[in-house]
């Protein structure tokens, strides 16, 4: 069970912050069934109410401060996820986000980038799917690593950038 004051990533919300546990006072709910008052981190002023015992969304810690430094060293080891067929595309995306996997959220981070620089060096548009997939990733990650490392959510991507600048400088020194 999570403690009040905990983040967790609670489905398609994302990361939300446990601000209370305990039955809910509304009429027809279950007075001896505990619930979570969960806070979205990025959303401020609303609230998502959970049940403790809930088996139908992911409700997850967030990763750790050293998770995400090794997920943000590693992410040139990830595997694009190359799938042709447009509609498998999308359904493939749309079940790795359900999963609410930061490291496989992130692959698809990988591969929209690349199919993105791609498309552009072909003279050709991104794909509105394509856009909107790689937004909605880039969301999810960025936020759960911004609060894992305590940095704003909007520098994740530069930092990100910086990490990946940094260890591919160390590559080039070491040879």
């Amino acid at each position: 069970m999570f403690q009040i004051g905990e983040y967790v990533v609670y489905g398609s919300t994302g990361v939300c912050k446990v601000v209370d546990i305990g039955p809910m006072n509304l009429p027809g709910v279950d007075k001896n069934r505990k619930y979570y008052t969960l806070e979205p981190a990025y959303s401020k002023g609303s609230k998502v109410f959970t049940p403790v015992d809930n088996n139908k969304n992911v409700i997850r810690p967030i990763l750790t401060e050293d998770e995400a430094n090794q997920l943000i060293e590693e992410i040139d080891e990830l595997e694009n996820i190359w799938i042709k067929d447009e509609k498998n595309r999308e359904l493939q995306y749309r079940e790795v986000l359900q999963t609410c996997d930061c490291r496989e959220a992130f692959r698809i981070i990988k591969t929209l980038y690349s199919r993105k620089m791609s498309r552009i060096a072909e003279g050709k548009k991104v794909t509105a799917s394509d856009q909107n997939y790689l937004h909605i990733a880039e969301d999810r990650v960025y936020g759960e690593l911004a609060i894992a490392l305590s940095r704003p959510k909007e520098k994740m991507a530069e930092y990100i950038t910086e990490c990946i600048a940094k260890k591919e400088q160390a590559l080039v020194t070491m040879e």
